[in-house]
């Protein structure tokens, strides 16, 4: 007779742990974040408030891990480098804004946000889990500009950052008008626009 398997209690850790994070998001479209409840998440995964309690703080803590296993919790690939700038930065803002605008996505992202303003362990460890590690990516592409001679050497890579992303993320995070790749597309040439090297003046003649 063979030996049975003995259970493996990782395995179903994970998977009640996946059925956590689907309940939550799957209730924030229900009924809304301010609404949300551990008990709702936890009746509707099928798990005691207990075990929610066990590996989350809070319902922001939950939430950020809801929303980046939604969003794919991997290691973050570099941001395209083809030599053409706009084009890349174009590309990487199009796809930002099909996320962005992905109903579900939308949904997490805005309770997250809202958990982000009022938590500041919560703003700690999305700074340090998501939101740095994006900004160094997004840096590392500018630098690669700059050594390439398509952005003016003494650009703030800091402020361009948020030059480049931050309108993207306000249009969308207020509602101030749609957010479409078309967009994006004005958000990537007015912004080199303004960053490409100034031409340097000749001797005086």
């Amino acid at each position: 007779m063979p030996t049975p398997a003995t259970p493996d209690p990782t395995r179903r850790n994970d998977a009640v742990r996946r059925a956590i994070l689907a309940a939550a998001l799957d209730q924030v479209g229900e009924v809304g974040y301010a609404k949300l409840t551990i008990e709702r998440i936890a009746k509707t995964a099928g798990v005691g408030k207990q075990t929610i309690y066990r590996w989350w703080p809070s319902k922001g803590a939950l939430f950020f891990d809801a929303f980046l296993d939604l969003a794919g919790d991997g290691e973050a690939a570099a941001l395209p480098d083809t030599g053409d700038l706009a084009a890349d930065l174009t590309l990487v803002l199009t796809a930002t804004v099909a996320e962005l605008n992905d109903e579900r996505l939308d949904r997490a992202m805005r309770a997250l946000h809202t958990e982000i303003v009022l938590d500041q362990t919560l703003a700690a460890d999305y700074a340090t889990r998501l939101d740095n590690p994006m900004r160094e990516l997004k840096k590392a592409r500018l630098r690669a500009a700059q050594d390439a001679g398509q952005l003016a050497a003494d650009v703030d890579l800091e402020v361009a950052v948020d030059l480049i992303w931050g309108p993207i993320l306000n249009r969308w995070l207020h509602r101030t008008a749609p957010l479409t790749s078309e967009y994006a597309e004005q958000v990537v040439d007015t912004a080199l626009r303004g960053l490409q090297p100034r031409p340097t003046s000749g001797p005086d003649r």
